[in-house]
């Protein structure tokens, strides 16, 4: 744990201090309610909170309160709340103490908890698209987040590799020797995505080659040698090409991730067995389901959880209870997170619910769905192609590169062709992953390259550019420049707003990892850079009149670069030095 107490924190730690001396002994303890203030450097409104139960005016508890504030001078302020300000040699002494730690003060809340999160999910022999892009961002940087402050993270890429579809393709590919697939490079998968949607063509035209499919799924499922040799080549490729697409976007996920359908392939009889064997399951027109109290379709009828599908296959929902069993007993997991969009909410109410009755999935255990809206075109519907094509991920990345290359292309640089190449790739990392994941988890949002590459508004090549004016400031300063903080000086306003915006940045990840909820980070570094451009307006940095104002504000200026490098590696986003 951290050393570093958050300002914030203190003045929350001393207002129900005062509130404890000042109310009856069994409202001890009452809540702060603790904020950032426009009027103040903080606001407590705790005083109107409990003024009713305490048969008091919150007036007079807010100014019997004030007066034993240790460390923090008080006023009361409208109906009764107060305003908090916090002596300017404890806001030094905040930054000193952050600079200080390599940790930027931040403590580890979650050490040891056990966190497996279930994210990206692609197909094998399909083209990663669109459709993949918030699950690997979105569950990208909770991953990294709750890793930051302490969870020992369990990734799990659950990639779709079993079933129906794989005896389609490999008889397909069987009955037609002349196709050549492997060998493609970065088109292999484009080639199978293809091959794919020839032999889909084939299953629903020709009857007699659909009975074909089936039976290769039967040869497949059996652990025919011949068939199973075509499946591996399927499978390696597939990972082969999605560890590409994972690289070039900055995604952790790698081949030690990845967790196919195919793993759990022989639990799933067990599954269907211990749920009737315990009447948790009941077999239904042929096929063994299970049912949610409260879940009812339009009809009024309750709504079935399909384990096991009529012909005897599996449904997902099996899959997913082998995977909650798996992720409890062998992963010993506190905390289990499946990053998939919206529209699966309800299978996964019903199969946690399911899991839970069966008890394999314990109340200690925390299992949460975590959804996400769908990526729109510029005009509004679903992004596709104009020939309304899916889009692939790699085609994003390209258009995105492209148009910070337009960007750049109209300003001095003096980058070498290496440098711009990396400077572009960091860039478009930046527009495509802070558009999503500046966007409330579940709402949806509009994918308009242009906007997302700007370099002044909320956009992460903003938030690159900030970082890397700071970055210049310090070399420009030269590398002993920052040096030891004089806690005695006075504050300028524009110094104190930002030393308290960057006081805020263990609340906000905490906030992140409770919330579930990335876009509070990407607010708050927007805030942060903000604070900054401000203060760099107001305040000179290397130009200051006196030589420990100068360090002070270099204080500063380092303090919010490596806030803003941190924050924005925990977002996936590259912070450049240069831009």
């Amino acid at each position: 744990m951290s050393d570093v107490v958050a300002i914030k924190d203190q003045v929350e730690a001393a207002v129900r201090a005062a509130l404890t001396e000042v109310l009856p002994a069994e409202l001890a303890g009452a809540d702060p309610v603790v904020r950032r203030s426009d009027r103040a450097d903080f606001q407590a409104d705790g005083t109107l909170a409990v003024a009713r139960k305490a048969g008091r005016a919150p007036r007079d508890i807010g100014a019997d309160v004030a007066v034993r504030l240790h460390g923090f001078a008080a006023e009361v302020s409208g109906p009764g709340f107060l305003n908090v300000t916090v002596p300017d040699a404890a806001v030094w002494s905040a930054v000193a103490a952050r600079l200080a730690d390599a940790r930027l003060g931040l403590a580890t809340p979650h050490d040891g908890e056990r966190v497996v999160v279930d994210y990206s999910a692609p197909n094998v022999a399909k083209e990663m698209h669109v459709g993949h892009l918030r699950s690997s961002v979105i569950g990208d940087a909770l991953v990294r987040v709750l890793g930051h402050l302490g969870a020992r993270v369990t990734r799990q890429n659950h990639i779709g590799d079993w079933g129906t579809q794989f005896g389609m393709l490999i008889q397909y590919l069987e009955e037609h020797p002349e196709v050549s697939w492997k060998g493609q490079g970065a088109e292999t998968m484009s080639a199978l995505d293809s091959l794919y949607k020839a032999a889909r063509a084939a299953f629903e035209a020709d009857p007699a080659f659909a009975d074909r499919s089936r039976a290769r799924v039967v040869a497949l499922q059996s652990g025919d040698d011949a068939t199973l040799t075509v499946w591996r080549d399927l499978v390696a490729e597939s990972e082969k090409a999605f560890e590409t697409v994972y690289r070039r976007l900055g995604v952790l996920l790698d081949g030690g991730d990845f967790d196919g359908e195919s793993r759990y392939n022989d639990a799933l009889p067990a599954v269907v067995a211990d749920l009737l064997a315990s009447g948790i399951a009941t077999e239904s027109d042929g096929a063994v389901v299970t049912f949610t109290d409260g879940v009812t379709g339009p009809d009024g009828d309750p709504v079935p959880l399909i384990v096991r599908k009529k012909d005897g296959g599996f449904g997902y929902a099996a899959t997913d209870l082998a995977t909650i069993r798996l992720r409890v007993e062998h992963y010993r997991a506190d905390r289990i997170l499946y990053v998939v969009d919206a529209r699966q909410a309800l299978h996964f109410r019903m199969v946690f619910d399911t899991a839970r009755r069966a008890g394999w999935l314990p109340a200690a255990v925390d299992a949460e769905h975590v959804p996400f809206g769908t990526v729109l075109g510029t005009d509004g519907r679903p992004f596709k192609t104009r020939s309304g094509r899916t889009v692939r991920l790699a085609d994003l990345l390209d258009d995105a590169e492209a148009a910070v290359r337009t960007v750049l292309a109209g300003r001095a640089h003096g980058f070498t062709d290496a440098e711009l190449d990396a400077v572009v790739h960091a860039a478009a990392i930046a527009a495509i992953k802070y558009a999503d994941l500046s966007t409330t988890r579940t709402r949806d949002y509009v994918f308009d390259v242009e906007q997302m590459v700007a370099t002044t508004g909320d956009t992460g090549v903003y938030l690159q550019y900030a970082h890397a004016r700071v970055r210049s400031i310090l070399r420009r300063a030269g590398a002993t420049a920052v040096g030891h903080v004089d806690t005695t000086l006075p504050l300028h306003e524009a110094e104190k707003a930002l030393a308290l915006t960057l006081d805020g940045f263990e609340a906000t990840l905490r906030d992140v990892a409770g919330t579930l909820e990335p876009h509070r980070l990407c607010g708050y570094l927007y805030d942060l850079a903000t604070a900054f451009t401000r203060f760099y307006d107001a305040c000179p940095v290397l130009r200051a009149d006196d030589d420990a104002v100068r360090t002070n504000r270099l204080a500063l200026c380092d303090l919010t670069g490596r806030t803003l490098a941190t924050g924005l590696d925990l977002l996936g986003i590259p912070a450049p030095e240069r831009m």
